[in-house]
């Protein structure tokens, strides 16, 4: 096997990181509704995108592709508002999840869990707005038409001393996502030939 990265490897890439931002966004508009959703993103996004990232993970055979799906992730964040502050959390995220994923040759179930634990701590990263710089992150909410009573209700769970139980939620529910995910693809994709 060729450990250069080709075309349908790209494609790949392009794809399952597609898949990602999609069931991720429709996690961070639920945010709208109520401040403990975006507090709840660490426990959330991982499990809503652990489907896809089991597939996801099915795929990947050589070594980049988190690392370069962890990359768009921080881009599409910039893109979202969030700024680059977390983009080295994100990029990290990924590139020590394809380390894991690697040291297991891809296949292992263990190296899969733990990977995706680790990977998912990029959701981490779309809180360091609001810990790094929270006075004038909830200025724009304010003035972005947020209630006052939402922007104190989120920066009283969002802090810099709930911000490494927030890591660890996002660990915690990246492995419980990476099962839950292994066992949905397992059940119905690989019966059914797809995977």
């Amino acid at each position: 096997m060729n450990a250069k990265l080709q075309a349908k490897d790209f494609i790949t890439i392009g794809i399952f990181t597609a898949l990602l931002f999609i069931t991720q966004m429709v996690v961070m508009y639920l945010g709208f509704l109520s401040p403990f959703i975006v507090a709840g993103y660490s426990v959330l996004i991982p499990l809503v995108t652990c489907i896809p990232m089991m597939l996801y993970y099915t795929k990947i055979e050589k070594f980049g592709m988190l690392t370069i799906t962890s990359v768009i992730m921080a881009l599409l964040l910039f893109f979202f508002g969030m700024g680059f502050m977390g983009a080295p959390i994100c990029i990290a995220a990924g590139l020590i999840a394809d380390l894991i994923a690697k040291s297991g040759g891809y296949k292992s179930k263990n190296r899969t869990v733990i990977s995706y634990g680790v990977f998912c701590i990029w959701v981490a990263a779309s809180y360091l707005p609001l810990v790094m710089t929270a006075d004038s992150y909830a200025q724009g909410l304010l003035e972005g038409g947020y209630d006052q009573s939402f922007v104190e209700q989120l920066f009283k769970l969002v802090t810099p001393g709930t911000y490494p139980v927030i890591i660890a939620l996002c660990f915690i529910f990246g492995v419980i996502g990476a099962f839950l995910g292994r066992a949905v693809v397992r059940k119905n994709f690989v019966k059914a030939g797809i995977v």
